[in-house]
């Protein structure tokens, strides 16, 4: 199966050396991978333990490049030509459950997804020593980025981002996928300041209910700071409720440039997540903003939906437009009694949360000669347009899909 993924097993020095020094003579140079597909390293735009994303040209200078590339359709490169980001996933070092199991399921996720608030992919590429994932290439950074450069941000900005984030996981939801590792790093931003989620390496397809009955997940993933309470509890959840609460904490994120919860300390986290959230003082922010936060870091059967996010007067408000009388209403919409913990705090066992940070520690060394493409050859290639082509073959054959169970991993 080839699937792609983001990590890469040499330095960026190695590989580009690799690429442009194969021998003195330019006849003898032998292109890489990624050169016979079109792909030319540029400049690293983030790094990790297992993990490295670069930025990458389209150059069509080259007929058998362009010959090549154009096997994937000429739209596609016409519409991205210029910029992409690839991520580069090393076989050797990455850890095995990613490799095996999240990789798996961010390849078959997203490259079904189409929405302007998403980062496209565009291809993905295994090889021997790896697995390479290109996409759209998001040029201004993420909005952790701006939230560490201007403190906080303007309701203005914050209304529009959040709407669109909540348009995009409104989106997948609808086609049954759950994101379940939404945070402001995961949130990048294209060169027009539009929102693109990006990063879907916990998400997980075909999770719509069947029979009107929900599908629980049972993978606790994602960030603590972002994770709802009944992930932080450890008991089978509803993941599009819990993508939900993470929004109310981007969304407390960008207005207030701070997160709403410590995440330092487990059982003060349960506390505080089972607790009337706490607001600053400072930066002042609308009572109708904050009203809306109340109502999705709120206890499961209380929690807003998207469905109410979207009728929700903050959301739905536009600059010039008088506030109303009931934007003046009281802030919190959630009883005490409502967010009383059922058991004691103290008592709670922290759950086997899988975050990254986790995987990367679990990412295993290096072994000799392993750092060298000079071995590197091809395994296959999935790009979403072949994927179309295959699924509509397998449409019309009349063979049914073995439906998922009621609780998905």
């Amino acid at each position: 199966m080839s699937s792609p993924i983001d990590s890469a097993d040499q330095s960026p020095a190695l590989e580009t050396a690799h690429a442009t020094q194969v021998g003195n003579d330019p006849k003898d140079k032998k292109p890489t991978v990624l050169e016979t597909h079109g792909y030319f390293l540029g400049k690293s735009i983030g790094t990790g333990s297992y993990a490295t994303v670069r930025v990458r040209h389209l150059r069509k200078k080259n007929r058998c490049f362009c010959e090549i590339f154009l096997r994937f359709q000429m739209a596609h490169s016409e519409r991205h030509e210029g910029n992409v980001a690839i991520k580069i996933v090393s076989k050797f070092s990455a850890p095995a459950d990613y490799l095996k199991k999240f990789l798996p399921r961010e390849i078959e996720v997203v490259k079904g997804l189409r929405h302007p608030n998403l980062i496209r992919f565009l291809q993905a590429i295994e090889t021997t020593h790896r697995v390479y994932i290109i996409m759209e290439f998001a040029e201004n950074g993420s909005l952790l980025d701006i939230i560490r450069k201007d403190q906080h941000i303007d309701e203005i900005r914050s209304r529009k981002w959040f709407k669109q984030l909540t348009y995009a996981i409104e989106y997948c939801h609808d086609r049954g996928v759950v994101h379940r590792d939404i945070k402001c790093e995961n949130m990048l931003m294209d060169d027009s300041w539009n929102i693109k989620l990006s990063d879907f390496g916990f998400a997980r397809g075909h999770m719509k209910p069947k029979n009107g009955q929900p599908i629980l997940s049972e993978t606790f993933c994602g960030s603590y700071a972002y994770a709802s309470p009944e992930i932080l509890r450890g008991i089978p959840y509803q993941p599009q409720f819990a993508d939900v609460w993470s929004m109310g904490v981007v969304l407390f994120a960008m207005v207030f440039g701070r997160l709403p919860f410590d995440d330092s300390n487990y059982k003060e986290l349960i506390k505080q997540v089972s607790s009337k959230v706490v607001f600053p003082k400072d930066p002042k922010v609308s009572s109708g903003c904050k009203s809306l936060i109340n109502k999705i870091l709120a206890p499961l059967k209380s929690r807003i939906r998207l469905s109410g996010i979207k009728m929700d007067q903050w959301f739905l408000f536009e600059e010039g437009q008088a506030g109303s009388s009931k934007d003046r209403k009281s802030i919190s919409s959630v009883t005490d009694e409502e967010r009383r913990l059922s058991v004691d705090a103290d008592s709670l066992v922290p759950p086997n949360l899988i975050t990254k940070e986790e995987l990367e520690a679990k990412a295993r060394p290096r072994g000799a000669r392993r750092d060298s493409t000079d071995e590197e050859q091809p395994v296959g290639t999935q790009n979403p347009f072949d994927e179309a082509e295959q699924s509509d073959k397998g449409n019309s054959s009349g063979k049914s899909k073995k439906p998922p169970s009621k609780k998905e991993s």
